[in-house]
């Protein structure tokens, strides 16, 4: 059996500007969630990854990650709003 992915496509969606805040947002959880499973798995900061080791450079707060970790964690949120979007859903602030 060959598996063939069918992502959703999600190219025709435009995000407004004001969804940057939760880009943002979910940036930095994806980040904090990615971190905790690695501590989790006994990997620590080191300054350079080693596998071996466990050590892994970007197990700091997001705000010192280098902005290309943090640019790739804003296109994962990026494409989760966006699929949310193509299915259909509405993503609404409601404590304003």
């Amino acid at each position: 059996m060959t598996y063939i992915p069918k992502p959703i496509d999600i190219a025709h969606i435009q995000l407004s500007e004001d969804i940057s805040e939760l880009t943002e947002l979910l940036a930095k959880n994806t980040h904090d969630v990615w971190a905790a499973q690695r501590m989790k798995e006994g990997w620590t900061y080191g300054p350079k990854r080693d596998d071996s080791k466990k050590e892994h450079p970007c197990l700091v707060e997001y705000e010192e990650l280098p902005e290309q970790e943090k640019e790739y964690d804003r296109l994962t949120a990026i494409n989760a709003i966006k699929t949310i979007a193509a299915l259909g859903f509405h993503i609404e602030r409601t404590d304003k």
